[in-house]
């Protein structure tokens, strides 16, 4: 194994090459914020929460896909980082109708967690109350699109590791939006295995298990990267 080193907030971190630099910087003792990425999952950047300054570089780059190399040197914080991740958080709450006061996730929401550690305690930016649907269609499960966030989670952990292709983004722009099967119900989708592996890993109260209450919901991404590993050991179907 190839050994690269490079500077991440002042400090000499070394790591293996071919490590990305969210990989790295977290090795390190660098705290990144992220919502779209999770262990196990391919990385796709959607978030943009994990933008860090690389020197030489005046583009701010995504550390959950920008590979580490050799003598880099890269800042995870700094006043603009601060206040760009700020304000995507602002936009993630402008953009859905996220009232978490009534929310199955409420105080185990990584979105709410997240808008602590930025600050923001208000918006700066107007609410826009998108009209949304709720697909209660599942026997077990339901979709509330009002808080989702759009994250991909769902799609990936369906595709990648239970391999049932259920979840897809649908349209664009501001109806972009999670759809199941060929945009039908989510309860008329025939390839669901019913196995609740995207409500475990969705950060928000957007998927939930029916009779989940306000602040009921507690997902457990943690499950899906023991999952993930037992099944490279060849421990798990």
């Amino acid at each position: 194994m190839t050994v690269i080193t490079l500077t991440i907030d002042g400090r000499s971190v070394a790591t293996a090459s071919g490590a990305t630099l969210l990989e790295a910087a977290r090795a390190g003792g660098s705290a990144i914020p992220t919502l779209c990425h999770l262990e196990g999952l391919s990385p796709v950047a959607a978030c943009r929460l994990c933008l860090v300054e690389i020197d030489g570089d005046s583009r701010l780059q995504p550390a959950c896909v920008t590979a580490a190399a050799e003598g880099m040197v890269v800042r995870t914080t700094s006043p603009r980082l601060a206040e760009l991740r700020r304000t995507v958080i602002e936009l993630l709450f402008t953009e859905g109708n996220h009232v978490c006061a009534i929310c199955v996730a409420n105080g185990h929401c990584e979105l709410q967690d997240l808008a602590v550690a930025v600050g923001m305690d208000h918006s700066r930016l107007p609410y826009r109350f998108p009209s949304r649907s709720v697909d209660l269609s599942h026997p077990l499960f339901g979709l509330d699109h009002n808080r989702c966030i759009l994250c991909t989670r769902c799609v990936r952990v369906c595709a990648e590791v239970e391999g049932a292709h259920v979840w897809d983004v649908g349209w664009r722009g501001e109806h972009c939006r999670i759809i199941s099967g060929l945009d039908q119900p989510w309860g008329a989708v025939d390839a669901c295995t019913d196995c609740g592996k995207c409500v475990q890993v969705c950060p928000t109260g957007a998927l939930f298990h029916k009779g989940d209450g306000t602040e009921e919901k507690e997902g457990h991404p943690e499950q899906l990267q023991v999952l993930v590993r037992a099944r490279q050991q060849g421990g798990a179907p």
